[in-house]
């Protein structure tokens, strides 16, 4: 009975552990901490905590709590030491909901001992290179062994480490190197058999990768690829709206000349006028019969068309007597 009340309380514990949110822990510098130095370690909760505990990565024992925790609890270091350089993590016991959380990702305090000299450096080939080129890097620090550590400008943690040959030399190797690969590089070794204390950085060398050129007929890549394409589409667009414009225009002025040429309607012809001149009375005037005809194209829808009407008019006078 008892056995089954302990691993009963040890499944619900389990399973509230699991329950609550993982905290998170941050270092205050990151980087640059050296032998003395005062450093904060923060660690950010999910929920409220009824404590927060600090402690060494893989060490049951805690090295400090905080009761009554909001949203973030505090830890100094004050006066780095050697043994100060390990790594930390973090847990809290919450309030609502209860339970113990899991303890944080570890995270790393290096420590800079600058009692030991910088390593040195060498670059193989010199600063300017083309894309896809192998590049070396060579650090050394003759007689400390120790890892020695590539550390890039703007990177937190080493981007590669290696064991130094007999000479105390290590090798790094680039390969096909590209933009992205350009910056900054210094070395640093680890001191005191602890890969978290390292000697101070030695000096830096600069590589800059040359971009290759756009190929012949590339100009401006897929950004300008794509100008292309929509100034051609709306110069597709405007040639049609042109056509259909004439278009229509034309099928306007067909139909207009159509129903001008039906019968019955109107002609823009002038108008013909026959003259019918007769002889003068006794007044010694004369008089002429005007005929107005309007000529058409058609004939005349009946045969009963009226006679177009006679005009007369005075084309002579009389003279005195």
């Amino acid at each position: 009975m008892a056995a089954a009340l302990i691993l009963g309380w040890w499944l619900v514990a389990a399973s509230w552990a699991q329950q609550l949110p993982r905290p998170s822990l941050s270092l205050h510098p990151s980087q640059g901490v050296s032998l003395g130095d005062n450093v904060t370690l923060r660690c950010h909760l999910p929920h409220p905590a009824a404590w927060v505990r600090l402690y060494q990565y893989q060490n049951a024992t805690y090295i400090e709590q905080k009761d009554n925790v909001q949203d973030m609890a505090e830890f100094s270091l004050a006066g780095i030491k050697q043994a100060d350089a390990v790594r930390y993590q973090c847990q809290y016991q919450g309030l609502e909901p209860a339970g113990t959380s899991e303890k944080s990702h570890p995270v790393e305090l290096v420590v800079t001992d600058h009692r030991y000299p910088p390593p040195s450096i060498s670059l193989i080939p010199r600063e300017y290179v083309k894309m896809e080129t192998n590049i070396t890097i060579q650090c050394w620090n003759q007689q400390y062994g120790g890892t020695i550590f590539l550390q890039k400008d703007g990177h937190s943690a080493p981007i590669q480490h290696q064991e130094p040959n007999g000479g105390g030399t290590a090798t790094f190797t680039l390969f096909g190197v590209t933009p992205a690969d350009s910056g900054t590089y210094r070395c640093s070794y680890s001191v005191g058999g602890s890969y978290l204390l390292s000697s101070p950085l030695g000096d830096n060398v600069t590589l800059e990768v040359i971009p290759r050129p756009a190929p012949p007929g590339d100009n401006g890549g897929p950004s300008r690829n794509l100008v292309a394409a929509v100034a051609g589409g709306c110069a597709a667009a405007i040639v049609i709206i042109i056509v259909l414009t004439v278009s229509f225009l034309l099928v306007a002025q067909r139909r207009r000349m159509q129903t001008d040429e039906r019968p019955g309607a109107t002609s823009r012809s002038p108008e013909a006028v026959q003259f019918q001149v007769s002889t003068g009375d006794s007044e010694g005037l004369t008089y002429a019969q005007l005929q107005a005809v309007t000529p058409s194209t058609h004939p005349p829808a009946s045969s009963t068309t009226s006679e177009p009407p006679i005009i007369y008019a005075v084309v002579g006078t009389r003279g005195p007597r």
